[in-house]
């Protein structure tokens, strides 16, 4: 972006990146509100929902400058432009096309595209991408997988997301390549699935203590 903002900005802000979905603007607002007051920077809203980039507008315009707000689920070309027009600072995607590629960097927007085999990790290293997304990561090797690719792919930093527990969370932030874990784990809803904010910011704050 013109702003010199990048995807390396989004794993440095902290141990976990909170993966979010909503079912209204309302929500979306709300809850957020709770993550950030919890102290919580990095924002991934999945584009799940009908109102999913009007949920990401709403973010974006509700929570203060230096919230990092970000549209996960980016499927396509069309996905990636709507989310970056919202306000969006980057996108997600759970795999990666030529296609998506292409799109993701003539936008020059900051993208997280999603891994899951040595091959896959190869072709985005080449394609440009220095972070990946290894998704979904309990299933495709775990922990385990991403400690035997630092040697093959010492300069590739990965966001293992899918499966990810607070108690399994910490077997990959100790690994050299891991540097933040995607985790929706952090959300707390009540019987009738609504957010239950005092159970959601005390995740939050001990997801930042990873």
């Amino acid at each position: 972006m013109s702003s010199g903002f990048d995807i390396e900005a989004v794993f440095a802000a902290g141990p976990v990146i909170p993966v979010l979905s909503f079912s209204s603007v309302g929500e979306a607002v709300e809850t957020c509100q709770t993550l950030y007051d919890a102290g919580m920077r990095v924002f991934e809203i999945t584009l799940r929902h009908p109102t999913a980039i009007a949920q990401i507008r709403a973010v974006v315009d509700t929570l203060p400058g230096d919230a990092i707000v970000g549209a996960g689920t980016v499927m396509n070309a069309a996905l990636l432009s709507d989310a970056q027009h919202a306000g969006a600072k980057f996108g997600v995607s759970p795999g990666l096309t030529a296609n998506l590629a292409e799109s993701a960097q003539t936008s020059n927007w900051p993208f997280l595209p999603g891994v899951a085999t040595v091959s896959e990790a190869m072709q985005a290293h080449a394609w440009g991408f220095d972070f990946l997304k290894f998704f979904p990561a309990e299933t495709a090797g775990g922990a385990g997988f991403l400690k035997s690719l630092y040697a093959v792919l010492p300069d590739v930093r990965f966001c293992p997301t899918g499966g990810i527990t607070p108690e399994k969370a910490p077997g990959y932030l100790e690994l050299g390549n891991v540097p933040v874990v995607g985790g929706s784990w952090i959300i707390a809803r009540n019987d009738v699935g609504r957010t239950d904010h005092p159970e959601t910011a005390a995740r939050a704050k001990a997801a930042l203590l990873l």
